[in-house]
């Protein structure tokens, strides 16, 4: 049934989206900075030619060496997932180049170097960035993580309506908070820095979420397989949050 190539799939929500993709029979190339962690993915997959790479997408050319390894693969779609999160400060230690270059950059060298490979003669293909909540408000010494973001909805807009042409649908998800590693690491932070428990920032957080819950990252895998499985939805983002962003 042909590929999907997804970023960042050794945990969270790329793993939880490889996992969906694979549950309907299509076959998956994995992407990530950690070998050990994309292979425990692949042993999560349903049955199928899956192909797992250390790469990392804010290097252009880690990517290059894996699309050279990919001759004669078309791809049906294109999951832009992978990202890093935390809090920077302007100084010599300031982590806003490292976040920036992955998240933001690194989506665009990731999806311009298997732009190629999307398969032709196909109704539809499809591009889906992961973004998130904190492109839609702002978090205190998240400076380069919102900017990031919010700078992926740019990109996903101008995606949309370069590539419509050739039938490829352009589209960002911005999850809330979901219980991955890198949420309860940002829970963890954050609780560290007021000097509070992380469960006493969790409740705090919550309250904010009229759900007063975080989404799974199965939740967040059910929307993209949605996204992926439709024909006409093309340069939106779309929030998935438990309704703490609650857009007209």
């Amino acid at each position: 049934m042909g590929y999907y190539i997804v970023s960042g799939a050794g945990s969270g929500i790329g793993r939880a989206i490889a996992r969906k993709i694979s549950s309907n029979g299509h076959n998956l190339i994995i992407i990530g900075r950690n070998l050990n962690k994309l292979e425990e993915t692949i042993a999560l997959l349903n049955k199928g030619n899956h192909l797992c790479f250390a790469a990392d997408v804010a290097d252009s050319t880690s990517l290059k060496t894996v699309i050279n390894k990919l001759e004669g693969i078309e791809l049906n779609g294109i999951i832009a997932n992978a990202g890093v999160g935390g809090e920077n400060y302007w100084g010599a230690d300031d982590r806003w180049n490292e976040i920036v270059n992955t998240n933001l950059t690194g989506t665009y060298n990731f999806v311009n170097t298997f732009l190629p490979n999307l398969k032709t003669g196909i109704e539809t293909k499809h591009i889906i960035i992961t973004s998130s909540v904190l492109a839609r408000l702002g978090v205190a010494n998240y400076s380069a993580y919102c900017a990031s973001k919010a700078g992926l909805l740019g990109l996903m807009r101008s995606w949309a309506v370069q590539y419509a042409p050739t039938n490829i649908l352009v589209n960002a998800i911005c999850p809330g908070w979901v219980d991955t590693d890198m949420a309860n690491q940002g829970l963890q932070g954050i609780a560290d820095n007021i000097g509070i428990t992380k469960q006493e920032f969790y409740n705090i957080a919550m309250k904010s979420v009229p759900l007063a819950r975080m989404s799974k990252p199965e939740e967040i895998a059910d929307l993209v397989d949605y996204l992926l499985n439709q024909n006409s939805i093309t340069g939106q983002t779309i929030d998935i949050n438990c309704g703490s962003i609650m857009n007209s």
